[in-house]
């Protein structure tokens, strides 16, 4: 197995570089783990809350690489065969119906039961072939020979058996199917697990990572992200939103508001034509990053106090 491209991941500054030209900003540790992981060739365990960026790293580092992205979701109740591969039953039905059809033909000149056995058991590969073999993603990954980033998403949510299993193709990136034989990938690809923990993972799976935890970012560096994003916002309601959703963000509410939902809110400013903050604006605007009935009571309760220091910001 040969890595994807050695040349992309020559320094961590040329990583963090170009990620961020596809409008990936990522901090220096980010930057250094993914090279490592690379270079290692080591999956990298992304964890940190919902809403930092930790799904739009495997995707930018996809784009980065230029190789396909294959995501595999996870879920409780996830097993092997929704993972790696299923037999096409619907085309192995049509192909017995078409053996069946020209029986006569292939049997003919057999006198004895015997002979006609044998012929027809010429016949059993093909129906376990991969002809009829339907990849599922960490097939799909492997199968891939120019590489590929295999994304496993919210690896958390799935069962004790399935993070074994999962294990298992990481260590070797080779699959052993009984009918076909054993696939091993040429290129192996750049892999991704993130999680927001809901349960804890086993330690032989965090072994056999780099651990990654992205946190909700400094205001600085929220910023840059939402200029990225939203290249029209000014200076101004740009340091203003940020500063608003950082206080958000210390209050005891349900769910705090992620950077997608920080970018979100900056474009809704931006059709809304606004060019700084105010309470009215704030209230008209909240169900942008504030997703639940008691979230919204609570920030409304403390609005104002924590629109006059997100202005108050614009000014220091």
């Amino acid at each position: 197995m040969k890595p994807i491209h050695d040349e992309k991941f020559s320094t961590i500054e040329r990583v963090q570089r170009e990620f961020k030209e596809a409008g990936y900003v990522c901090s220096r540790q980010i930057a250094t783990t993914v090279y490592l992981a690379y270079h290692l060739c080591k999956p990298v365990l992304v964890e940190g809350p919902a809403g930092v960026g930790k799904t739009e790293l495997a995707k930018t580092a996809a784009s980065f690489l230029d190789v396909p992205l294959i995501r595999l979701q996870c879920y409780e109740g996830l097993d092997e065969s929704k993972a790696l591969y299923e037999w096409k039953y619907g085309k192995q039905l049509l192909y017995t119906q078409l053996l069946r059809d020209k029986l006569d033909q292939i049997i003919k000149g057999e006198n004895g039961l015997d002979g006609s056995i044998r012929k027809l058991h010429q016949y059993d590969d093909i129906f376990f072939s991969m002809d009829f073999l339907e990849p599922r993603p960490l097939l799909k990954a492997i199968q891939e020979k120019k590489g590929a980033v295999l994304l496993v998403d919210e690896v958390d949510k799935s069962d004790d058996e399935f993070e074994a299993f999962l294990l298992e193709v990481l260590s070797d990136f080779q699959v052993s199917i009984p009918e076909v034989g054993t696939i091993a990938a040429v290129t192996k690809p750049f892999v991704f697990l993130t999680s927001n923990n809901t349960r804890e993972l086993s330690e032989a799976l965090k072994r056999r990572c780099l651990h990654l935890y992205i946190p909700f970012p400094d205001q600085k560096l929220e910023r840059e992200i939402v200029r990225i994003r939203v290249p029209d916002i000014s200076e101004k309601l740009e340091t203003q939103l940020v500063a608003f959703i950082h206080e958000v963000r210390k209050l005891d509410i349900r769910k705090v508001p992620s950077i997608s939902e920080s970018i979100d809110w900056a474009r809704v400013l931006m059709i809304l034509h606004v060019n700084q903050l105010n309470v009215d604006l704030i209230q008209d605007t909240l169900n942008t990053f504030v997703k639940f009935e008691e979230d919204v009571r609570l920030v409304k309760e403390q609005l104002r106090s924590m629109a006059e220091k997100a202005i108050q910001a614009s000014h220091t």
